[in-house]
């Protein structure tokens, strides 16, 4: 069997896709089925993707993208499956999922782990909100084969055109995420690490948190430390604030050194997609998540079983309270939290779930 997955970024760079299907490639070879893949943002152009300006360089990255994507409809004529993780073009109609259904008439794995049928542009690329064509999510949906989503809330609009939909959670390598790197020995002047991680267009939740985090620290002065690990300095107002960089070759390490992670969301349509991802890589190492109950996040966590939920302000600051004080209560959560990762989230779990994508019926 042979695979051609379209995706937007170039491979082991984006959360997305690393986590969604790029750590199962082992998997598909060991079951005899061939692979190629082709971003449409090369390297060069993913640098800059997200930054401010670069406006010509970003035109041409998306001419260099567009070119690829059509020079490769001669490689998909001998593939069984065409994969497609969110759309084959950033901006525009769905012509080239069009062609590949109803000309090429191949088989479509339909992937996406966002509500990206909804408006949702970065500041960044403001002008590409007027052509991003949101609309040709649901008619992506309706060519496919089978359709692919990360949460429930996801699967259930794509039933609106689909029959063939498959709720197929982002995962984690527990191989990766192992707890025992984390070094849980706490001495007495050792500060608590709080830590969140993300990117750039996740800090916006984070700042919602900002008045929480200053409570905590000015009730806890040197007891704490918040950690934020992103592609981009937050700018907090927090004495005991530290920055790193995030990088994938010391992500599971820089990870490690937290104590309690941290998820807040606001509730709205667009979170509700959102797939809990944060939280998982925390229970995965055995850190205690404190997340807001929002959309899939209410699936994964049960309160005070496996993790902690806090919808107000006063929640926040009672239940991180709790954690600072309690070492037991961190370890009994963190270990809650790591069994229902392996159990229900992991790669280890899901891997027949999704090599049963590319059966035929």
């Amino acid at each position: 069997m042979k695979v051609f997955f379209l995706i937007p970024y170039p491979l082991h760079h984006s959360p997305s896709q690393r986590f969604r299907f790029e750590q199962y490639f082992d998997i598909l070879r060991q079951a005899g089925i061939t692979y190629h893949t082709q971003s449409f943002w090369d390297i060069q152009s993913w640098k800059i993707l997200y930054k401010r300006g670069h406006q010509s360089a970003k035109v041409l990255g998306f001419m260099r993208g567009f070119l690829r994507r059509l020079f490769v409809l001669f490689k998909l004529v001998n593939v069984d499956f065409v994969f497609i993780h969110r759309e084959c073009m950033p901006v525009g109609p769905p012509i080239l999922e069009w062609f590949i259904a109803r000309v090429l008439h191949k088989k479509i794995i339909y992937d996406f782990d966002d509500a990206i049928w909804l408006p949702n542009t970065s500041a960044e690329n403001k002008l590409a909100a007027f052509i991003k064509w949101h609309s040709k999510t649901n008619a992506i949906c309706r060519w496919s084969y089978t359709v692919s989503c990360g949460n429930d809330f996801l699967a259930d609009h794509a039933r609106n055109f689909n029959a063939k939909v498959v709720t197929l959670p982002t995962t984690i390598d527990t191989q990766l995420h192992n707890p025992l790197l984390r070094n849980k020995s706490q001495s007495s002047d050792k500060p608590i690490v709080i830590g969140w991680t993300g990117s750039h267009s996740t800090l916006k939740y984070l700042y919602n948190l900002v008045p929480v985090l200053q409570r905590i620290e000015n009730k806890y002065a040197d007891r704490i430390l918040f950690l934020i690990i992103a592609d981009k300095d937050p700018l907090i107002n927090l004495k005991q604030l530290e920055f790193l960089p995030w990088k994938k070759e010391t992500e599971i390490k820089d990870l490690s050194q937290f104590d309690i992670g941290i998820m807040p969301l606001p509730d709205n349509i667009w979170t509700k997609g959102k797939c809990g991802f944060k939280a998982l890589q925390y229970m995965a190492l055995e850190i205690p998540a404190v997340v807001s109950p929002v959309g899939v996040n209410l699936k994964i966590i049960q309160d005070n079983v496996n993790g902690f939920l806090a919808a107000t302000e006063e929640e926040w600051v009672t239940k991180l309270s709790q954690l600072i004080e309690q070492p037991d209560l961190r370890d009994r959560l963190g270990k809650s939290g790591c069994h229902t990762v392996v159990n229900h989230y992991s790669v280890k779990s899901q891997q027949q779930k999704y090599l049963d994508l590319f059966k035929i019926d």
